[in-house]
């Protein structure tokens, strides 16, 4: 029988963890972390995520401010508000919520946040130390996949570990972050290129699955006692539901599940997860902002 990996207790722990610091912090006098976002557009799922954020730093103490922005907002625009927050001395950390509209650089947004209030840790300078294995903000996806991991006792030195999916976001920088040292897996990064992933996948230990394409991962692919990470989200339209949609994963789980040894589900999983590693990001980047000070 496999043991479902409960992204929504974990991260549930991590803020219970933060809040903690963050109450010790303003017994101290000190000052307490403030994280702003900005969304540009209306995308739903980006709206739903922002959302989020802003009730979980409700929860553990965190100041908040969420800057929303038309989807014609100019790149120079969203420069201008992005060089305002990193000026801004009450801010501690932010996000620019990706996607951005298609007029507008992701790499450009990306670089012009300064690197020591990165809360998504996507700047080059943060993703440079992450490769080197120095302490820094880890981005976000990949830090709440090896919290997940570790909290659960699942084995990962030697692991065979297959990877689908070469995003800068999640599949690139979880793959360095699992081969390094104390993590120690054997991995393998599959992407639209490679040939019969399938004949990978039947030989991985841990699966990872991050490619947004909605149960791509089949019960062929995988051995038993599998451990398997679906990142995907995909929304179809569900009569089901208030919202009229349901967010189904990478991985088709009623089939998969029973294969498994853990398994996250969608949702629940790795989401509440990615959230929840912002806060950590914005917690450290004020205490290194203390240290300046």
């Amino acid at each position: 029988m496999y043991q479902l990996i409960d992204g929504k207790k974990v991260s549930a722990e991590i803020k219970h963890e933060i809040a903690e610091k963050v109450r010790i912090r303003a017994d101290r006098g000190q000052k307490i972390p403030h994280l702003a976002a900005i969304l540009v557009g209306d995308d739903g799922s980006s709206e739903t995520y922002v959302n989020n954020k802003v009730r979980d730093c409700a929860e553990v103490g965190f100041k908040s401010t969420l800057i929303r922005l038309h989807k014609e907002t100019s790149e120079q625009e969203l420069l201008k508000k992005i060089a305002g927050l990193n000026g801004d001395l009450d801010v501690n950390g932010f996000i620019v919520q990706l996607p951005l509209p298609e007029h507008i650089s992701e790499n450009r947004i990306i670089e012009s946040v300064d690197p020591a209030k990165d809360a998504d840790g996507f700047h080059p300078a943060n993703i440079g130390r992450m490769v080197a294995g120095l302490p820094g903000f880890l981005p976000a996806t990949p830090f709440g996949i090896i919290e997940l991991l570790i909290r659960y006792g699942i084995e990962t030195a030697g692991k065979n570990c297959v990877i689908i999916g070469r995003s800068n976001i999640v599949g690139r920088p979880l793959s360095i972050l699992l081969s390094q040292k104390g993590m120690d897996a054997t991995v393998t990064l599959l992407h639209s290129k490679t040939r019969d992933p399938g004949a990978f996948l039947r030989n991985a230990d841990i699966i990872i699955a991050a490619m947004g394409s909605p149960c791509f991962v089949k019960a062929d692919m995988v051995k038993e006692g599998a451990v398997v990470i679906d990142v995907g989200t995909t929304r179809i339209p569900s009569g089901e539901t208030k919202s009229g949609f349901r967010l189904i994963g990478d991985v088709d789980f009623e089939r998969v599940a029973p294969k498994c040894s853990y398994i996250t589900p969608v949702p629940g999983g790795v989401g509440p997860m990615t959230r929840v590693a912002l806060l950590r990001n914005t917690l450290m980047a004020t205490e290194m902002q203390d240290s300046k000070d």
